[in-house]
C-alpha cells in the first residue's frame, strides 16, 4: 500500500536541501557589521585624508572644515540591516536613567567635549525598551535598520537614524 510513497534517500536529501535553502541566510548568521567609514561619501573621505593640521587658537574647540559638515550620505546605505559599534550621547532618558534616545558616535566624547563629528558620522537612535549604561565611555553595539534621515538637535546633527532592535555592551 505505501510502496507508491517510497522515496530514494538521495531525493529526500535533495528535497531537504531545497527546503533549507529557501530560508534567507541572514536567519542563520550574525547581522552585517557596518563600518563608520561606509557612511561617508568618497568626497568626504578625501577631505579627511587631505585635511591640514588643525590649529587650536582661542578658547573654543578646533573645528572641522565647513565642507565636511554638509551631512552628505551614501545612498547605498539606506535600509541596511546590521549592527554598528559606537559611543552613546544621551538625548532622552527616563527618571531611572534608562536611555531611550541617543546619538551614536564613532569615538568617545564626540558632541560633548569636542566639536561634533560630521553629520554622516552621527546616527540618531531610538530604543523603546531603553537601556542603562554604567559610563559614557563604555562602547555599545546597536542592531537595527539604518535609514537616511536628518535629525538636528542642540547637541549635534545626524544624517542617519535607526530604531534599535537591541543595544548591547561592546565585545569584539
Amino acid at each position: 500500500m505505501f510502496q507508491s510513497l517510497r522515496c530514494p534517500a538521495g531525493a529526500l536529501l535533495l528535497a531537504l536541501l531545497v527546503f533549507l535553502l529557501s530560508f534567507p541566510m541572514s536567519a542563520y548568521s550574525e547581522p552585517r557589521e557596518i563600518d563608520w567609514l561606509e557612511l561617508m561619501p568618497a568626497e568626504d573621505l578625501a577631505l579627511l585624508e587631505n585635511m591640514p593640521d588643525v590649529v587650536h587658537e582661542g578658547d573654543g574647540p578646533p573645528l572641522l572644515p565647513d565642507e565636511i559638515m554638509t551631512g552628505r550620505v551614501v545612498p547605498e546605505m539606506a535600509d541596511i540591516e546590521g549592527r554598528i559599534p559606537g559611543f552613546v550621547v544621551p538625548l532622552k532618558t527616563t527618571k531611572d536613567m534608562r536611555i531611550l534616545e541617543f546619538f551614536l558616535v564613532p569615538y568617545y566624547g564626540a558632541c560633548i567635549h569636542v566639536p561634533p563629528p560630521p553629520p554622516n558620522q552621527i546616527i540618531h537612535i531610538k530604543y523603546k525598551r531603553g537601556f542603562k549604561l554604567d559610563a559614557l565611555y563604555d562602547p555599545v553595539w546597536v542592531k537595527g535598520t539604518l535609514v537616511i534621515d536628518r535629525t538636528e538637535t542642540a547637541v549635534g546633527t545626524s544624517s542617519y537614524s535607526m530604531v534599535a532592535k537591541a543595544v548591547e555592551p561592546y565585545e569584539e
